[in-house]
């Protein structure tokens, strides 16, 4: 089980540039504290999520997953499972499971991005919210093998492409602080 003194710890720890980015902190510190089932995925308010910002082995492309249900282009991530020690383990999982990659270093155990989004409804899961920690990894290569049961498509995207006007907000936050990464 994620321990929420420590997930409390990190979002109080988290520095960003970008204001929107500070309201999501903000948001998530706020529902982690008033909510005991905060990463259960029952919780109908919404819950935490793992996501794993994934650079090439030479910092220049990162991976994005085409998402079945969402019809969108992300990083890889998702629930967090009761086995799961930290939300970074919760990443981690969730990029291999989705991308076949192995061999991923976690660049900080520090959060990298944190982002909240409303999620539709489907079936019997009504509208909720995800309030997502992401963590930055560098992959050793770049071959991956794709679990088409749960993406679309999976491609290494360069980064000077994601930081131009039109790509998702939150995809193009990632991209620019990867830019200071290489830096």
């Amino acid at each position: 089980m994620i321990n929420n003194l420590h997930l409390l710890a990190m979002l109080e720890q988290h520095e960003t540039a970008f204001e929107e980015e500070l309201k999501f902190s903000h948001d998530t510190f706020n529902f982690v504290k008033g909510n005991p089932n905060y990463w259960q995925r029952y919780n109908l308010a919404g819950h935490i999520t793992g996501s794993a910002w994934v650079l090439s082995p030479g910092g220049g492309s990162a991976l994005l997953i085409h998402h079945k249900k969402l019809d969108r282009w992300l990083q890889p991530g998702g629930h967090v499972d009761e086995s799961d020690g930290t939300v970074a383990d919760t990443a981690l999982r969730e990029v291999t499971e989705e991308c076949g990659l192995s061999g991923l270093t976690l660049l900080s155990p520090r959060l990298f991005d944190v982002d909240v989004h409303e999620i539709p409804e489907r079936g019997h899961e009504p509208t909720h919210f995800h309030y997502d920690l992401r963590f930055a990894f560098r992959a050793a290569s770049m071959d991956f093998d794709a679990n088409l049961l749960e993406v679309k498509n999976i491609q290494w995207v360069p980064l000077a492409n994601l930081i131009a006007e039109g790509t998702e907000q939150s995809i193009r936050r990632m991209a620019l602080k990867s830019l200071k990464l290489r830096n």
